[in-house]
């Protein structure tokens, strides 16, 4: 009987060892600081929001001038010119907001950028992390540089460092963490 149970006991864990699901994780920030094509996209594309901020900033600037001094006029002026001054003002507000909209806005020019620019990196990281998984054998490889939350991440399980050299770059650690 007790054979019988001990093999019993045996066969459950060797069948749950067979279906244990191998873990590992990569931090996709560490990756791809580690890029220069990557870094050089970043500031083209911090330099374009800002460039086009400033543009957005001076349109809605002008626009404040345009009603301070419709406030300041708004006694001496008749009503057809309070109107046509009151529409300049509403016009030029929406080709502001459009303005805005265009660059800023979901699909606007900043997006298109960014795939342009970072979505051919991110696809060739994406690419060097599944040839990984499948040459290591893993099931499941989590991001720890997105929102995963991780309470504990044993490092030997961390394979960023395996991406960045199978991308052709050499991992410098005191970029990790960052």
């Amino acid at each position: 009987m007790k054979k019988i149970i001990g093999i019993v006991v045996l066969s459950i864990v060797a069948s749950s060892a067979a279906f244990a699901q191998r873990f590992a994780y990569v931090d996709t920030e560490y990756i791809l600081n580690h890029i220069p094509e990557y870094l050089a996209a970043q500031k083209q594309m911090d330099a374009l929001s800002v460039q086009w901020q400033e543009e957005v900033d001076n349109r809605f600037a002008e626009i404040e001038k345009l009603y301070q001094k419709y406030q300041e006029d708004h006694v001496l002026l008749s009503e057809e010119m309070r109107r046509k001054r009151e529409d300049e003002i509403v016009l030029k507000e929406r080709e502001a907001r459009e303005f805005q909209r265009q660059k800023f806005g979901f699909e606007g020019d900043l997006f298109q950028e960014r795939l342009k620019l970072v979505k051919p990196i991110q696809d060739r990281v994406a690419q060097a992390i599944q040839t990984i998984a499948t040459d290591q054998s893993l099931d499941i490889v989590l991001d720890k540089g997105s929102e995963v939350t991780f309470l504990y991440a044993n490092p030997k399980l961390d394979k960023s460092n395996d991406v960045i050299t199978r991308l052709g770059y050499k991992p410098d650690p005191s970029l990790a963490d960052k």
